[in-house]
């Protein structure tokens, strides 16, 4: 069963890894099973693994090129996978306007895939439905462990 199908029975998923190369596997999969339109948030606090899944989430898509933060640019856009990637990081904007200017409707609403991080900043745009990945460090288990918890909101 996909993910996106046990999303539909259940609306959570938790997963744990040990391992930058199990996050990593864990993106590849949501982007082999995505579908055109499909949107996530990605949430978590700095270095705890978001590029690395986005990073899986490209592979998975066949996209080759290498894939980092879009920091200072809001967007980046992927064209060379089975779909388009959008990988929007929305941290440094100032207020909702500045996704306006930049069209984000044609990405939200488009053909590929888009995955948001720092979304909580743009709540009241984000389309009706949408997956929020949140992932988290416990160092008590251990420095490489991550829980990965995928939400259907």
């Amino acid at each position: 069963m996909n993910i996106t199908e046990m999303l539909s029975k259940q609306k959570k998923i938790v997963m744990e890894t040990n391992s930058a190369e199990e996050t990593f596997a864990i993106g590849e999969k949501i982007g082999r099973e995505c579908v055109p339109g499909q949107v996530y948030t990605l949430i978590g606090d700095l270095g705890v693994g978001k590029t690395v899944l986005t990073q899986g989430v490209a592979n998975g898509l066949g996209i080759t090129e290498p894939v980092n933060s879009p920091t200072f640019t809001i967007v980046q856009i992927y064209e060379e996978g089975r779909i388009p990637f959008y990988h929007f990081d929305v941290y440094r904007i100032g207020d909702v306007e500045e996704m306006e200017e930049i069209g984000y409707e044609d990405y939200f609403y488009g053909e590929g895939l888009c995955l948001i991080e720092w979304a909580n900043l743009i709540e009241e745009i984000l389309p009706g439905h949408y997956g929020r990945i949140t992932i988290e460090k416990n160092l008590e288990k251990g420095f490489d462990y991550r829980k990965i918890v995928i939400e259907a909101i």
